[in-house]
């Protein structure tokens, strides 16, 4: 087998296959290439070890969420993580150890992805069905990798049309000749993910045997799902449009009838990493609930809401998001509202939730609003009888196109509140992550996360490509 070696910290590091939580196979470290890929039961455990790691507090675990929703202007982030609040204040720095473990994570879920698209095709026994599926479902989870990594460290595409640096593209399984990738342009970086998830599209199931892996796991809606996303990201409204539409025609997904759906695997889950008590991202002091959660209910009290956010729910009387609030003592000290999505602050069971039904609603919504100069109808109806009815709001009523776009962006700001998407919808929309903060502002340079310093003293491609002002 032919062997290269990419000079990234981040997969110098890396063990290759840690996947017993989810089958109880050998251990995965122990066994070499050829092993892994010897046997479809093998073959599969490398697989969901991709999900494994996906899992973690560093990559869908929360953290980076977390970290956008209070760079954003939801969350007040007042944990006494130093590295955390440097984050929050615009003023991180290079050497950042969470930083440089965002960067890690992110890509070693990219590497045991590279693997399983290099090698499963030797896999004998497994039909060839299932290799394309496998295949598929480790391409949506690059794609998903390379999306967090390009909105997390790079400007996003309104600074300067996508032509500005973003991260290393790895393509190859990870091996052993010496090469030193350079940083990507943005536009690269989505190009790579456009390329994978309709590469997906095309080999994905609809649907799973069980819930759990249906919502738990890549489909067709799911990988339409991200595209609709990214595209809406790139301000390409007809095709953010056609893959919202796509992901809504699979005929499973809907917006639930209440606010209970969290953790339910449900039709308002399109992809939702799955938890339990003993199988979850929980690192440490951190997970969902840890940061979401007061002290009083087991959670650490780092994260509650925001006043910019709690004057957005109060703007009309009896919204039914905002009675999901809790109220407990924040590591401040102080007695604060904190988000009731995430419950389970003693087993961090709570599922993490990346796509949602009501998200491709307001992507399809949004994308519609921007196509038509006067206000359009169909948008108007998901904003009123999808978004606002389940809230417990009246219909709003919306004489220009601008108003349209507001309104969706305020319901889209309350309804996925806690779940990792203000800071790129602030920043995409070119408004200030923080009012009155100039290190805040569209376009500032700490609105995004430094290179890791690690990553350019082992890399000779990344030397000279810093983010500027780090």
């Amino acid at each position: 087998m032919k062997f290269k070696y990419y000079i990234i910290a981040s997969l110098i590091a890396l063990a290759f296959f840690g996947c017993e939580k989810k089958l109880d196979l050998k251990n995965q470290q122990s066994l070499s290439n050829e092993d892994v890929f010897k046997s479809p039961s093998t073959a599969l455990g490398a697989l969901l070890g991709v999900y494994s790691t996906a899992q973690t507090l560093d990559f869908y675990g929360s953290l980076p969420q977390v970290i956008a929703d209070y760079m954003g202007n939801n969350v007040d982030f007042v944990g006494t993580f130093p590295t955390l609040q440097d984050l929050n204040n615009f003023s991180a720095v290079a050497t950042n150890s969470n930083v440089s473990t965002l960067w890690q994570v992110h890509y070693q879920v990219i590497n045991r992805a590279n693997s399983i698209i290099a090698n499963i095709n030797s896999v004998d026994g497994l039909s060839a069905q299932d290799k394309a599926q496998y295949i598929g479902e480790a391409k949506f989870l690059r794609a998903l990798a390379y999306f967090q990594l390009a909105n997390l460290f790079a400007q996003p595409y309104q600074v300067n049309n996508g032509t500005n640096l973003c991260v290393p593209l790895v393509l190859d399984e990870f091996t052993g000749a010496i090469t030193y990738p350079s940083r990507s342009t943005l536009n690269q970086i989505h190009t790579q993910i456009i390329n994978d998830l309709n590469d997906a599209v095309a080999v994905l199931p609809v649907s799973y045997s069980s819930a759990a892996d249906t919502r738990g796991r890549a489909t067709k809606g799911a990988a339409y799902g991200l595209l609709s996303r990214l595209y809406l990201y790139r301000e390409e409204w007809p095709k953010a449009e056609a893959a919202a539409r796509s992901t809504l025609a699979q005929g499973i997904y809907n917006t639930a009838a209440d606010y209970t759906f969290y953790s339910g695997n449900t039709e308002e889950d399109v992809f939702t990493i799955q938890n339990s008590a003993i199988d979850n991202g929980k690192t440490g002091s951190g997970g969902w609930a840890s940061f979401y959660n007061p002290a009083a209910l087991g959670g650490r009290g780092d994260a509650p809401f925001s006043q910019s956010l709690i004057d957005a729910y109060n703007s009309e009387a009896g919204d039914k998001r905002f009675n999901l609030k809790i109220t407990g003592i924040a590591t401040d000290g102080l007695s604060r509202f904190f988000t009731s999505k995430f419950p389970d602050a003693t087993n961090n069971s709570d599922n993490s939730p990346v796509i949602r039904t009501t998200e491709i609603y307001l992507n399809l919504a949004e994308s519609l609003a921007r196509q038509n100069l006067t206000p359009n109808v169909e948008a108007i109806t998901i904003l009123n009888s999808r978004i606002r009815l389940r809230a417990g709001l009246g219909p709003k009523a919306v004489a220009t196109q601008q108003a349209l776009i507001d309104a969706l962006l305020i319901e889209r700001r309350k309804e996925l509140a806690f779940e990792g998407h203000s800071r790129m919808d602030l920043l995409r929309n070119r408004q200030s992550l923080r009012a009155g903060n100039t290190a805040a502002a569209f376009g500032a340079p700490k609105t995004i996360l430094p290179i890791p310093q690690r990553e350019i003293d082992n890399n000779k491609g990344l030397q000279g490509q810093q983010n500027p002002s780090y």
